[in-house]
């Protein structure tokens, strides 16, 4: 009995040691796709200069890990914490899947950008009526060709990405205006 309880045991810790390494074979380093700035950290304050009070300017983007199936990456920025709901800042698509970054101020060449909630195409940056807002840079892997013509909505965008995700990476600044 004891020794039966021992073996199984020592059997139940094997299986569960081994499990991590288990799942972390399967995942190869490059399936994780990653978007950064050199701006600004994950969860760290967008810079002035990237927002309605100072150059209005996108930020500088960079991706690592985009999936090889992809056949065209696709950029949603917006803010969930708009006071009549969440508000999309930039919207571009049909992005090549080898794109390694935006660079300031400008969306990759060959890009097509959407209408953001302020009613013009491109970006438009961080501007909250009150208090420290969020803002997610979400990035998408498509297993399809985005063909929506220039200054389409976003909802022509979800629709078009409907079903085609491989994956997604999320970059995460905050601002709020001085007082």
């Amino acid at each position: 009995m004891v020794v039966e309880t021992f073996m199984n045991s020592f059997f139940a810790l094997l299986v569960f040691s081994a499990l991590p390494f288990t799942a972390m074979a399967q995942i190869a380093p490059e399936s994780v796709m990653k978007l950064t700035s050199t701006d600004f950290g994950d969860g760290g304050n967008i810079p002035k200069r990237f927002t309605c009070d100072d150059e209005n300017i996108s930020p500088s983007l960079q991706i690592t890990g985009v999936p090889a199936a992809a056949k065209s990456l696709a950029l949603i920025v917006d803010d969930p914490d708009a006071p009549r709901g969440t508000f999309t800042h930039w919207l571009v698509w049909s992005l090549p899947p080898d794109t390694k970054e935006f660079v300031t101020g400008a969306a990759p060449a060959g890009a097509v950008q959407g209408s953001n909630d302020a009613g013009k195409t491109g970006y438009a940056g961080p501007c909250p009526p009150s208090g420290q807002h969020r803002y997610y840079f979400k990035l998408y892997a498509l297993d399809v060709p985005v063909t929506l013509p220039a200054g389409s909505p976003r909802k022509a965008l979800e629709k078009a990405m409907e079903g085609h995700v491989l994956n997604q990476a999320v970059l995460l600044g905050r601002y709020a205006r001085e007082k």
